[in-house]
């Protein structure tokens, strides 16, 4: 009984250490995550019913999986063929397309779950569209700049510590101004879909790290709402 207790625990420590592998050093696995982390807040947020936690649940899961069959098949052909060669680049490949079909079916679920809640939440919070203005818009994106630069210069020891992506600050912002204003929720949307595209190949190209820019769409979002929460109050 001892002994199958002990290697249930070291099967567990092991399975353990294979998760905080990943996490250390696959940069996917990280943003996988971060990811899921977001979209169960959201879904607390918005109190989801329980068929659409599960279902996210399921989405998450898979990705997660996918990631981690990756990550040991790409370790594997590395041990067996440390060289380039046709059958390994088709191993890793194959391996990768199925995070690639797991990412997929995740959003597909994230965008049938969340649309209603989103649309009750914009319709709600929706602006009229006669206070759009394009000098409104110029001065706001001025002020999501500004906000960048003085938290770049200001507030993160001459950029070292903190350096808020520019590029996701005004891709959000632009988002939450059409989120703001359309009367298609849909075309919210895609906006925020476009964003979120731009969001992901600046994280691909290594450009800037995951921190800086989530900081930069959190900014982008944030400046926009908070700015024209005022406007509407005066």
């Amino acid at each position: 009984m001892n002994d199958g207790f002990r290697k249930w625990r070291r099967s567990f420590r092991y399975a353990y250490e294979g998760i905080k592998y990943a996490l250390d050093t696959q940069r996917n696995m990280k943003f996988h995550f971060c990811v899921a982390f977001l979209v169960l807040l959201a879904a607390l947020f918005f109190q989801l019913p329980k068929t659409d936690i599960l279902f996210i649940l399921l989405a998450v899961t898979l990705m997660i999986v996918t990631e981690l069959i990756n990550t040991a098949v790409e370790k594997t052909v590395d041990l067996a063929m440390p060289d380039r060669h046709p059958l390994a680049k088709i191993a890793k490949d194959v391996a990768a397309a199925s995070v690639l079909v797991s990412a997929g079916f995740a959003v597909i679920v994230g965008m049938i779950v969340f649309y209603e809640p989103i649309d009750l939440l914009l319709r709600r919070s929706r602006l009229n569209e006669t206070q759009i203005s394009a000098g409104t818009i110029w001065v706001l994106l001025a002020l999501v700049i500004l906000t960048v630069i003085v938290i770049e210069t200001r507030f993160s020891d001459k950029g070292k510590l903190v350096r808020p992506s520019l590029l996701t600050a005004i891709a959000f912002a632009i988002a939450t101004v059409m989120a703001i204003f359309v009367s298609q929720t849909i075309v919210a949307l895609l906006a925020y879909t476009m964003a979120v595209i731009i969001f992901i190949m600046l994280y691909d190209k290594k450009t800037r790290p995951f921190p800086a820019l989530f900081l930069g769409a959190l900014i982008g979002v944030a400046v926009t709402i908070l700015a024209f929460s005022c406007l509407n109050m005066l």
